[in-house]
């Protein structure tokens, strides 16, 4: 039986991932801001320090798989609140329990970071650990910008970290997966906004339609299982298509 922390188990992607899991026996530790084993709020410093404190005594010091989960939609306000959360909320919780890691990490990321102008400034700020800035940049740039930019970043630090001793050089894998629109809580409260709405239903879906929770939390499995040994900074596209569409020339 393997010890698994996720975060933002309570709700969407997490709640099936956690599930999955624990349908197939696994010891989950729940990270969310209610129904969870870890009550914290991961979109502040004190509230990372404290989640990731709680999460080494529920699993006295030796954690198997961490999956970072939480997140938050381009529809929240304010917007510094998405690079907090998206970015700087997973990013500590990656780090920070890396020295309890035994097996496997995931990183939930977006294939929103595919859209034009996600690499820019906003990135930059949270990938040089400058919170202040990038909460600044999200205020000026708005919802959209700062989701894709959080969630980019997001997937570049697994790329950056992956490879290097801290990770898969002391055994410890490290990938991400960019769902695209999944149907969940935060995408239906997205859908029902008047203005990023519209936006998220223009989206091409080459499969046919929105995705579901439980496809996502299977390939989060993978990852996490011994099949995925030879990924490393791995980021899985499970999208029904659409960075594929969009972007074909790319990968």
């Amino acid at each position: 039986m393997r010890v698994i922390a996720v975060t933002g188990s309570a709700s969407g992607i997490g709640a099936a991932l956690r599930a999955r899991l624990e349908t197939a026996g696994e010891r989950m530790i729940g990270v969310d801001r209610r129904d969870a084993e870890v009550i914290a709020e991961l979109g502040c410093g004190d509230g990372r320090a404290a989640a990731v404190a709680r999460v080494e005594a529920a699993c006295d010091g030796r954690l198997d798989t961490l999956v970072a989960c939480a997140g938050v939609g381009p529809q929240v306000a304010p917007a510094s609140a998405i690079v907090s959360i998206d970015y700087f909320g997973a990013q500590a919780l990656l780090a920070g329990l890396r020295s309890s890691l035994a097996v496997a990490a995931v990183a939930v990321c977006s294939n929103s970071s595919t859209l034009p102008g996600a690499d820019g400034p906003l990135a930059a700020a949270c990938l040089a650990g400058d919170e202040e800035d990038a909460r600044r940049l999200a205020l000026a740039r708005g919802g959209h910008p700062a989701c894709a930019g959080a969630k980019l970043a997001l997937g570049r630090w697994v790329r950056w970290s992956a490879p290097g001793a801290e990770w898969t050089g002391a055994g410890v894998r490290l990938n991400a997966v960019a769902p695209g629109a999944v149907l969940t809580p935060l995408l239906q409260d997205g859908l029902e906004h008047p203005v990023f709405g519209p936006a998220i239903s223009s989206l091409p879906i080459p499969t046919g339609a929105f995705g579901a929770p439980e496809q996502i939390a299977g390939a989060i499995a993978f990852l996490l299982g011994p099949d995925a040994a030879f990924c490393c900074g791995s980021v899985l596209f499970v999208d029904g298509g659409t960075d594929a569409l969009l972007r074909p020339d790319r990968h």
